[in-house]
C-alpha cells in the first residue's frame, strides 16, 4: 500500500531535475528510496552489486528496480558495481554525471550485517562488514563531494543509528555496532566540515523493524510483516528531509517517526503491516522510551 497522508503543505518540486546515487539500491529501504525520489522527479542512479537475481541469495536486483521506476515514467540509470572497490566508485559518480549533468544527493543505504560475538568473529567477516559499513559509505561520499558542493541543493543521507552508550547496544554484536556507529559518527563530522559549504549531512534510522528481503529472511515472512512497517516509512522520510533546503538541517541523526511527525503526519498506521501498532517489534540501538 501506498502512503498518501503525507502533510498538504509538502511539496518536492525543488527535486524535480536534481541527480541522487543511492548505494544499495537492489532491494528494500534503498530501491523504496531510490522509487519515491524517482516519484518526485529525480534522476535517479541505483549503485548495488546485484546486477541479477541470483537464486538462493536475496531477490532483487538494480535492473529489477531500474524496470520499475521506467514503468512509472522515471529517468534511472542502474550501474553494477561493488562499494568495496575504489574504480567502482568513481566510476558510478562519473556516470551520473555524465549521464545527468551533475549530482546533488547521495544516499548511503548498502550495508552489511552480522551478528557474530567477537569471540566467534573472524577478522574476514569483520572486514566486510567495515568495508561495505563505514568505508564504503565514506568512500562513495568522498567520491561525490566535488560535485555535491557544486550543487545549491546538495544532501548527504546515511542509513545509521542515533548514537546511544547504552551496554544494551554496545555489548552484543560488537563489530557490527561499531561499523554503524562509525557512519553515524561520519554524518556528525561531516556536518561539521562542510558547515560552510551548500552541502547537508544527516542520518536516518527506522523506529520500529521494516520488512526488508532481508529481515524477512531472518524472521520469516509471516513474523516479519506481523512485528514490521514497509519500507515506505522509511522512503516517505528521506523524501522529507531531501525536499528541504540543506541549511534548514545537517548533523542530525534521526528516526522515520521523528522527522515524518515533524512534518505533521500523525498516523503511521498506513505503513504498519501487521493488524495492530503494539505489535510492532522497536528497531535496535534506539535509547529505551
Amino acid at each position: 500500500m501506498t502512503p498518501t497522508m503525507r502533510p498538504a503543505s509538502t511539496d518536492t518540486s525543488v527535486l524535480a531535475g536534481r541527480t541522487a546515487i543511492i548505494s544499495g539500491a537492489s532491494r528494500g529501504i534503498g530501491a523504496a528510496i531510490a522509487t519515491a525520489l524517482a516519484a518526485a522527479g529525480v534522476n535517479v542512479v541505483l549503485f548495488a552489486k546485484s546486477g541479477t537475481d541470483t537464486p538462493g541469495r536475496l531477490p532483487g536486483s538494480v535492473h529489477d528496480v531500474a524496470d520499475e521506476i521506467r514503468a512509472l515514467g522515471g529517468a534511472v540509470l542502474p550501474h553494477v558495481g561493488d562499494l568495496r572497490n575504489d574504480a567502482d566508485i568513481e566510476a558510478v559518480v562519473a556516470a551520473a554525471v555524465v549521464e545527468f549533468g551533475g549530482l546533488d544527493i547521495v544516499v548511503n543505504n548498502a550495508a552489511s550485517f552480522d551478528m557474530t560475538p567477537t569471540a566467534k568473529m573472524s577478522m574476514k567477516r569483520y572486514d566486510l562488514l567495515h568495508q561495505i559499513n563505514t568505508r564504503g559509505a565514506f568512500a562513495l561520499t568522498r567520491a561525490a563531494l566535488p560535485h555535491l558542493v557544486q550543487s545549491d541543493h546538495a544532501h548527504v543521507l546515511t542509513i545509521s543509528p542515533p548514537l546511544t552508550l547504552d551496554p544494551k547496544w554496545l555489548g552484543p554484536h560488537t563489530a557490527y555496532t561499531v561499523s554503524k556507529y562509525a557512519m553515524s559518527l561520519m554524518t556528525l563530522g561531516l556536518a561539521a566540515e562542510l558547515a560552510s559549504t551548500p552541502v547537508a549531512a544527516n542520518s536516518l534510522w527506522p523506529s520500529v523493524s521494516v520488512a526488508t528481503e532481508a529481515i524477512r529472511t531472518i524472521l520469516g515472512d509471516e513474523v516479519a510483516s506481523a512485528r514490521s512497517r514497509t519500507p515506505r516509512v522509511m522512503a516517505d522520510a528521506a523524501l522529507e528531509i531531501l525536499r528541504r533546503s540543506p541549511c534548514d538541517r545537517t548533523g542530525q541523526l534521526m528516526t522515520d517517526e521523528d522527522v515524518l511527525r515533524g512534518a505533521g503526519v500523525t498516523d503511521l498506521s498506513v505503513y504498519r503491516l501487521g493488524d495492530a501498532e503494539d505489535d510492532l517489534s522497536p528497531s535496535w540501538f534506539l535509547p529505551e522510551a
